[in-house]
């Protein structure tokens, strides 16, 4: 089965650490959040001891997003032959999540290397066969962007996959001028004849996206939003309440969730599906490096499905007459209403 689906953190590092130790000629891996802290999954060790082995060990880290990972940890991991490389620019992030072992299995998703995700619901893919092909290229091209000189890895810049697939890999660079995202959810959304299903922890949409969910529903179409009822940033979650309630006013369906759900996922008519590493939120969209694949596909929808439909057995129908505003919101509120007619 060329596609595997993990609903949670420790789900996913588990499948991670064992394809990683399986590893027999190379690691790729891109994160926005990489720490040294995931006790049942010492990635950091495993890593090492793969370089050491004599793997090619290949690492891009965004510079904010990691920036909690020590001196001695980075002085460490390349001591150790792994290619530690930092993505740094002041405004732009990379928000992808990546790994790809010997060039022939791949994860892509939601999932960062962090101790404080490990109860969190997500959703990763494991990728085999020819979709990996792309993977390696998009990783190639953030590679070369970063600094990276391995001809090895930077080979994959240079081919092009001649055979037409059914799925396909989302790159989404806004730092080169690329918002493949805005543009794919723009055309999908206005699509949509019968249901669309969104996942996401961050809501802030800008005003597009909210006008593309209003006129589905006044379609027809059916809109449901999954997301937190509360997340790991208490300011965050006042910004979701605050366009929560935006899009509820307007008929949109939102489900809070129980406990964090981190995922990222597009579903539309059951028969498209977009699962990636983008909130719906500003940065996502404008500001962050992210990557993503588009399902065509059934069996996988259809396992995307099944996922969220178990997530939605354990959530809360949001009506705004049972979810009164905080203090904080009556301050925070008209700032954002402010800001949002600029967006």
């Amino acid at each position: 089965m060329p596609y595997k689906f993990f609903s949670n953190s420790y789900k996913t590092w588990q499948a991670m650490f064992e394809e990683i130790s399986f590893a027999k000629k190379s690691i790729y891996l891109e994160m926005y959040i990489f720490q040294d802290d995931i006790t049942d999954f010492n990635f950091f060790n495993l890593l090492k001891e793969k370089a050491k082995a004599g793997l090619r060990v290949k690492i891009i880290l965004d510079s904010f997003g990691s920036s909690g990972l020590s001196k001695n940890s980075i002085i460490e991991l390349r001591e150790s032959g792994i290619e530690l490389i930092f993505l740094s620019y002041f405004l732009y992030r990379t928000h992808r999540k990546i790994l790809i072992v010997d060039e022939k299995i791949a994860f892509i998703g939601g999932v960062n290397f962090h101790k404080n995700s490990l109860l969190w619901n997500d959703l990763m893919v494991r990728v085999k066969g020819k979709l990996v092909f792309s993977i390696n290229k998009s990783f190639a091209r953030v590679y070369f962007n970063c600094g990276g000189k391995d001809p090895l890895v930077l080979l994959y810049n240079q081919k092009n996959l001649k055979t037409k697939m059914k799925d396909w890999l989302i790159e989404h660079f806004p730092i080169n001028n690329k918002f493949n995202l805005k543009n794919i959810y723009k055309e999908h959304l206005l699509g949509a004849k019968n249901n669309i299903i969104l996942c996401t922890p961050y809501f802030m949409p800008k005003r597009w996206l909210i006008g593309a969910l209003h006129q589905a529903h006044l379609r027809g179409v059916r809109v449901e939003i999954l997301i937190p009822k509360d997340t790991d940033h208490y300011f965050i979650d006042r910004l979701n309440y605050f366009f929560i309630n935006k899009v509820y006013k307007l008929g949109i369906n939102v489900f809070f969730e129980n406990k964090m759900n981190h995922s990222k996922i597009m579903i539309i008519d059951n028969k498209e599906a977009i699962v990636g590493s983008n909130n719906l939120d500003y940065l996502s969209f404008e500001m962050n490096s992210e990557v993503g694949i588009f399902f065509n596909n059934k069996v996988p929808i259809n396992q995307i499905l099944n996922v969220i439909n178990g997530w939605k057995k354990e959530t809360t129908y949001f009506n705004n007459k049972i979810y009164k505003m905080k203090f904080f919101d009556y301050i925070l509120y008209p700032f954002i209403s402010m800001f949002f007619r600029i967006l």
